[in-house]
């Protein structure tokens, strides 16, 4: 389970996350949705230990992001923003070097590259070089290097972002099949996203939490159906036709 408790983060004088708390139990995939700059992968590098926050706390599993932050990385796989990966390496190589660096035992290496090349869908293209790969593959490949070492939570900043339709609903499928035994944190700005994949959902905007609850709880608010008219009523604070907050 992930526990956060009035979670914040301040660079200077601007405030990016203010006093967010919530919980997410293993079998929930929580959407963390909001525009642009709401705070969405300020919150996710913190909860991943790659920025410290500047308030309240977070737990992972009964790890403390601020006083154990390796245990925490070892029960996280983490997908960055645009997928970074190492573009001289073939995906083969890459994933070895990912096991390697998590520590998988040498008997196991094998086994763990060749289980997420299947999961991932990536079999196909184990020896290419990652340079010479379509937008999807790249972000598969990212995938599997969060999953090489069967972590117990899964946080992706934007898994889906840029892909087309066919690549989207294949990470969408595989996210769904993920999340029976994984606690899933997404971020997104993409409102069928979040209705294709998430039990649950997280409104932010300007670092704060506005909303928190099921996606059809959101739908629910609009008496036509229409999530985009809450999502705007809700991050604008601006009355929209048919939606009561």
């Amino acid at each position: 389970m992930i526990r956060v408790t009035e979670l914040s983060k301040s660079f200077d004088e601007i405030e990016a996350v203010k006093k967010i708390s919530f919980e997410v139990k293993p079998g929930e995939v929580l959407g963390f949705l909001g525009p642009n700059g709401a705070g969405k992968s300020t919150t996710m590098k913190m909860l991943t230990c790659f920025i410290s926050p500047t308030h309240g706390r977070a737990t992972v599993f009964g790890k403390s992001i601020q006083d154990d932050p390796i245990e925490v990385r070892k029960k996280i796989g983490y997908m960055p923003e645009n997928a970074p990966l190492y573009d001289d390496m073939t995906v083969d190589e890459f994933l070895h070097f990912t096991a390697q660096l998590r520590g998988i035992d040498k008997s196991k290496e094998i086994e763990s590259v060749e289980k997420v090349l299947k999961t991932c869908a990536i079999k196909d293209v184990q020896f290419q070089s990652i340079e010479t790969l379509s937008k999807g593959y790249k972000r598969r490949v990212s995938m599997a290097q969060a999953l090489i070492h069967d972590p117990e939570v899964l946080i992706l900043d934007e898994p889906t972002d840029g892909l087309d339709p066919n690549q989207k609903h294949d990470v969408r499928t595989l996210i769904k099949s993920l999340a029976k035994d994984k606690c899933i944190i997404l971020s997104t700005h993409i409102l069928e996203e979040v209705e294709a994949v998430c039990t649950r959902a997280i409104i932010i905007s300007s670092g704060e939490k506005l909303f928190d609850g099921k996606p059809h709880e959101l739908k629910e608010k609009s008496s036509l159906g229409r999530v985009d008219d809450v999502f705007r009523a809700i991050t604008t604070g601006v009355e929209v036709e048919g939606v009561v907050l």
